[in-house]
């Protein structure tokens, strides 16, 4: 029965239609936030600041569709007869639209920090960070196709990798913090990538927050396991290298 209800929900382009523009906006939603993501990848890359700048202006967009979000659903909310189907759907696709909200946030984070970076040589670690951002570019197409689909499979497949981004930070951290020991000139831009990376991993927390949303939408109950950790960043204590000692 519940199962029933939460697709209904979802699906449903009976009397209550804001809630199928509720989920149309998260849809588009979903894709901006996918194009900032890899334009922070790209200007990342390319040291192009001038993107950069573009993504950090155009985060206003994603926040002005979650706010439109919050409010079809105050719609539904204030309308007579709305049960519990629109309910639960409603409160579902919100919880969504707060996480991409805020991967868009992360990625505004990003083309941020690459405008500092850009003021000093590039970095080897930049290229470990850039394959960890296209690791999470991956975690969220996916969900957001399990989203589209009301795939249950493809959410838990998405939630299983969540794994993989914790390690690729690890070995980052672990890059990150060599290189600003073996060269105390360079703490500062360690830093920045640190932080990059942390936001980075975030983002893949998100993805795993959407893929546990898309999964309870379409089987009606939570994943029951616990959820696949691998961070032990804040764990590590970093042993100089000799070229810091010496």
């Amino acid at each position: 029965m519940q199962n029933q209800i939460m697709s209904a929900d979802i699906t449903s382009s009976g009397p209550f239609d804001n809630l199928t523009a509720i989920r149309d906006l998260v849809a588009r939603m979903g894709g901006l936030t996918e194009q900032q993501l890899s334009g922070a990848a790209d200007a990342l890359g390319r040291r192009d600041s001038k993107m950069a700048e573009q993504i950090i202006l155009a985060d206003d967009a994603i926040d002005d569709m979650e706010r439109q979000i919050e409010q079809q659903m105050i719609v539904i909310a204030a309308t007579d007869g709305a049960g519990q189907a629109e309910w639960v759907g409603g409160l579902a696709l919100i919880r969504i639209a707060s996480d991409l909200e805020r991967v868009g946030d992360l990625a505004k984070n990003l083309a941020k920090r690459t405008l500092v970076l850009n003021q000093s040589p590039q970095q080897r670690s930049t290229q470990g960070l850039i394959r960890m951002i296209h690791a999470v570019q991956a975690q969220l197409g996916d969900v957001l196709d399990a989203f589209s689909a009301l795939d249950a499979a493809k959410a838990r497949s998405v939630w299983q990798a969540d794994g993989t981004i914790d390690e690729l930070n690890n070995g980052l951290f672990q890059e990150i913090t060599s290189m600003m020991m073996a060269q105390p000139h360079m703490t500062a831009v360690g830093t920045h990538l640190l932080f990059m990376a942390k936001n980075v991993e975030r983002i893949g927390d998100h993805c795993t927050n959407i893929a546990e949303i898309v999964f309870a939408i379409v089987e009606g109950a939570p994943l029951e396991d616990d959820r696949p950790k691998a961070d032990r960043t804040s764990l590590t204590m970093v042993q100089p290298s000799l070229a810091a000692q010496s």
